[in-house]
């Protein structure tokens, strides 16, 4: 991870979000002139307390995956009943912050090094931590349930709890690919990091998305079906990840663990798209949060 900042970026004013007007996004600046965007929560119906009330005492910050972004109105709103404040960051790259990042002359939604996106949190948490709110959640799913960990081990006292929701701790692929393909791409990763070696399957996102009948109406330009091409940096650094986890994490705070019952597979349809875990491998999930609570 990159040595803490002394200070957070500046960040931009907050403005409307493109989820509408219970939603606001700010511009968070990191080093190198790269981009996050942070994503608040303000309930349309006015809290009962009266106006000047202190903020919630608890935050929860919404960590997305890869191809993914924040779009989920109804979790916000699930967290603020129960009265605590809702952020989300879109981390560099993804979403809201796709377009710098592109402009930039950097891939879509990738990375050389995971560890970055610990700037983007930092400067994330203490956004969250400047407006008051005494305790932080940070949860996390897929990528950002790999992520968030990692970055909570290195800067303890950043956050003070973690619910990684379907984290991605393990590639969801057979022991020669785990194995003898991933030590390829240790090698290839650094040489020739921008060499495409993989693709997201377009059935889950298309079980997704209201317009091939799913549930969900999302920005198909930040989240295609198809997802962007996967590249030997990233990926060797997501790998180097996974294994950070299997030796074990020190955590010291409560750390929440989901996943589904079951999985189903990840490159067809079937009629349970939506219904079982068809990304990742439950059983990974459970190995990898067992191996890093007994740490």
């Amino acid at each position: 991870m990159p040595d803490a900042p002394s200070a957070p970026g500046p960040a931009g004013a907050w403005r409307e979000d493109v989820l509408g007007p219970e939603f606001q996004e700010r511009t968070l600046a990191l080093p190198g002139g790269a981009e996050a965007v942070l994503v608040r929560h303000v309930p349309s119906t006015p809290d009962p307390a009266t106006p000047g009330a202190p903020p919630a005492r608890t935050a929860v910050l919404y960590v997305h995956g890869f191809v993914d972004y924040f779009f989920h109105p109804h979790v916000a709103r699930a967290v603020a009943a129960r009265g605590h404040a809702f952020y989300a960051v879109d981390l560099r790259g993804h979403g809201r912050a796709l377009a710098a990042h592109v402009a930039a002359g950097r891939d879509p939604n990738l990375v050389d090094d995971l560890a970055l996106y610990a700037q983007d949190l930092d400067a994330a948490a203490a956004a969250v931590r400047a407006a008051g709110h005494e305790r932080l959640v940070v949860l996390g799913h897929s990528t950002g349930g790999l992520v968030a960990p990692l970055w909570a081990n290195a800067r303890p006292g950043r956050a003070d709890a973690l619910v990684l929701n379907s984290p991605w701790l393990e590639l969801n692929e057979t022991w020669l690919m785990r194995g003898p393909a991933t030590w390829a791409i240790d090698v290839v990763g650094r040489f020739a990091p921008r060499l495409p070696v993989g693709s997201l399957g377009e059935h889950y996102g298309a079980a997704l998305h209201r317009e091939t009948g799913g549930e969900w109406d999302y920005d198909l330009a930040w989240k295609p079906h198809a997802g962007f091409p996967v590249r030997a940096g990233w990926l060797r650094s997501v790998r180097r990840a996974h294994h950070r986890v299997a030796r074990g994490l020190d955590l010291t705070i409560p750390v929440l663990v989901l996943a589904s019952d079951r999985s189903g597979p990840a490159r067809s349809w079937h009629d349970e798209l939506v219904t079982t875990d068809s990304v990742l491998d439950v059983v990974h999930i459970r190995e990898r949060a067992a191996v890093s609570d007994s740490r």
